[in-house]
């Protein structure tokens, strides 16, 4: 979320980010919301201090200078209820707006409506040229016995798919590969729960926007008394709500930041949005495994800028270990999110798609999500401030082994190994068993 006092002094500005950003939200409506509260807020604070006035006084009267007064208070009493009541409700329907206050985007991000207005900054690596009739990873997949879509369906449902032999090794190796590469980078790294409370998704942002992209578990379960779980859980998209969580309500020390941790997880996306695209394949699904980084800093927005390029180097470093085609853009204001500062998507050459496909997505929120989270450091004076937070993806698999079957199949219908990949695989070559 923002900063209370700069919606305040700045509410032309963040109507120009939400048209930017084309989102629909009534800031006028907020702001009046914003001035009934703290109307309301005065008075409940003001009859709380008569009552304790009162509550101090009433020992030194009698008679009916004491009967007045005891009338007088349960009016007060009654009127406060009133007015307690009143507060609630507008300071419900002001957190819900307030929530959804977006992020104001750097001078450099492209102002635009959809994915069709980002940019291209950068590009690595030329796309292959097949001198053979190439295969898709589907085709692939089915030849070689790497993965089992009819059995996926079948079991899990729409989208549902099996790894299998080489490509399950094979999915774990690039899991591996990255989980390693951080680790070397200085990255704390965790396996991080799968099953979040809304606290952490509201806090990352994910809600309210993406809601209807969460599952939500229909059975909570039960708590050590063997009572019913009351509160909602949900299933994570991404290991990042639960990276930020980690640190909600706490006090970072300046010293120790910037704090540096990548994530581990399996993922869960409903992909309602997205109905009638990728329906075949591991393109669009809706479990897959993710590493995630993310980076706490302190906040200076120029510093914030380069751990933003720096999380990019690390996820180009891993493609490029890979020897994998790709290229960077800069996300327009319609298509980078509510809380996104500024924003880059990794795209990976895909010869099936004929054309590059999302692998990796890029972000600077600044103390939008901390903010959410309490998230503060202390700094070198002893002031308390709200951290910057950035998050990278550093692989997602199975996605990106399309990238891999296909941009290193054979002629002969084999399917090379990645080099980087090779130790942690155990062999050189996917191809088929002699019957």
């Amino acid at each position: 979320m923002l900063d209370l006092n700069f919606v305040r002094e700045n509410a032309e500005k963040v109507k120009d980010t939400i048209l930017k950003k084309g989102l629909k939200i009534d800031l006028d409506q907020f702001i009046s919301l914003d001035k009934k509260r703290r109307e309301l807020i005065g008075s409940v604070d003001s009859m709380r201090e008569r009552q304790n006035e009162f509550n101090k006084k009433i020992v030194g009267l009698s008679g009916s200078e004491k009967d007045k007064a005891i009338a007088d208070m349960k009016v007060l009493s009654v009127d406060l209820k009133r007015i307690e009541e009143e507060l609630k409700q507008v300071e419900q329907d002001w957190m819900g707006l307030y929530l959804q206050l977006p992020n104001i985007q750097s001078e450099d991000t492209p102002v635009g409506k959809d994915d069709k207005e980002n940019v291209e900054v950068e590009k690595w690596g030329e796309p292959r040229e097949f001198d053979f009739e190439f295969k898709s990873h589907i085709e692939l997949a089915e030849d070689l016995n790497l993965v089992d879509f009819e059995k996926g369906v079948k079991v899990s449902g729409f989208r549902g798919y099996y790894l299998k032999n080489e490509a399950a090794v094979l999915h774990l190796a690039v899991l591996n590969y990255a989980v390693k590469k951080l680790r070397e980078k200085g990255f704390e790294f965790m396996v991080t729960p799968t099953i979040l409370k809304d606290f952490a998704l509201i806090g990352s942002g994910h809600f309210p926007f993406g809601k209807d992209d969460i599952y939500e578990l229909a059975n909570t379960g039960k708590n050590e008394d063997g009572e019913t779980v009351g509160e909602s859980l949900y299933l994570a998209g991404t290991s990042e709500p639960a990276l930020l969580s980690y640190f909600s309500d706490s006090v970072l020390e300046q010293k120790d930041l910037p704090v540096k941790v990548c994530g581990f997880s399996q993922c869960y996306r409903n992909e309602v949005g997205s109905y009638g695209k990728d329906t075949k394949g591991l393109y669009r699904i809706h479990e897959f495994m993710k590493v995630e980084q993310v980076i706490l800093c302190e906040d200076d927005v120029k510093k914030s800028d380069e751990y933003l390029e720096y999380l990019r180097e690390i996820s180009q470093e891993i493609l490029k270990d890979l020897n994998l085609p790709h290229r960077v853009l800069q996300i327009c204001t319609g298509d980078m999110g509510a809380g996104k500062r500024k924003m880059y998507d990794i795209e990976t050459w895909m010869p099936s798609r004929e054309g590059y496909g999302e692998t990796h997505s890029d972000s600077n929120l600044t103390d939008w999500q901390p903010r959410r989270l309490n998230i503060k450091y202390r700094d070198k004076d002893g002031n308390k401030k709200y951290v910057y937070a950035l998050n990278n993806t550093a692989i997602a698999s199975p996605r990106i082994l399309i990238a891999i079957l296909e941009n290193y199949q054979n002629s002969d219908g084999s399917i090379d190994v990645p080099e980087a990949l090779r130790p942690l695989c155990g062999f050189e070559k996917i191809q088929k068993k002699d019957d």
